[in-house]
């Protein structure tokens, strides 16, 4: 199974490369197959690549989805293990 995570890009640069912040947690991305992205937007990022744009509104909605994917221990609240 495969996951594209949601990130918003903070900064551009000129070779077609981006910082996107993931929750706090920021990385380099291509967006050479998301031509139409800017900075400000929500992007859906797979192996280093953003592969599609998306709004914000999608973006929270996949996170809230990732959030119920986490596999929590029964021994462990849900809140310590995300």
């Amino acid at each position: 199974m495969c996951l594209a995570i949601p990130a918003r890009v903070i900064l551009m640069s000129d070779n077609r490369m981006a910082e996107v912040d993931i929750h706090g947690v920021t990385r380099t991305v291509s967006l050479d197959l998301t031509p139409e992205a800017e900075l400000g937007s929500w992007v859906l990022i797979h192996a280093g690549f953003a592969i599609q744009v998306v709004d914000e509104q999608f973006a929270a909605e996949s996170w809230d989805l990732i959030k119920q994917i986490v596999w929590v221990d029964d021994d462990v609240p849900a809140e310590a293990s995300a």
